[in-house]
């Protein structure tokens, strides 16, 4: 990982990056029950999934999630901190075989008044498959120090 040191005033909206690829495999859904709990028949019970309209087993919406944040997990910014996630939606279904890429685009910044010293830098999360539709989107929030 590359530790790369980015002051709230040097990020600038529009910016972008795109990770690589990721393929989904039954391991990661298997992995990822065990993990949260969720061992709902949507994601393993593969006869199940057979009378869905899917047809198939899809992905848990937070496997997705999460996935997708470790792509973009490359650098390590000591001055920027998670402050949350916000308007996550689960648009398009994921399978086993699917191959995700993030896309991270930096939509907005803000003064935080409230912590002197502090912006808030909101970066959107877009998770695609290879077909190039879009399966997630989410804002992640930033609390990043001000150039001293």
């Amino acid at each position: 990982m590359l530790e790369q040191t980015t002051y709230y005033e040097d990020f600038v909206i529009g910016a972008q990056r795109k990770t690589v690829g990721r393929t989904i495999t039954e391991t990661d859904f298997v992995v990822h029950a065990g993990h949260s709990g969720d061992f709902f028949p949507h994601h393993l019970d593969e006869e199940f999934c057979k009378t869905l309209p899917f047809g198939q087993r899809i992905a848990h919406g937070t496997m997705v999630f999460t996935i997708g944040v470790g792509l973009t997990a490359t650098i390590i910014n000591p001055v920027a901190f998670s402050y949350g996630y916000d308007r996550m939606r689960f648009v398009k279904p994921v399978f086993i075989g699917d191959t995700i890429t993030s896309l991270v685009e930096i939509i907005g910044k803000e003064v935080m008044e409230k912590r002197p010293g502090y912006g808030r830098v909101t970066e959107r999360l877009t998770v695609s498959k290879q077909t190039g539709e879009v399966a997630l989107v989410a804002d992640h929030i930033y609390m990043v120090e001000m150039t001293p």
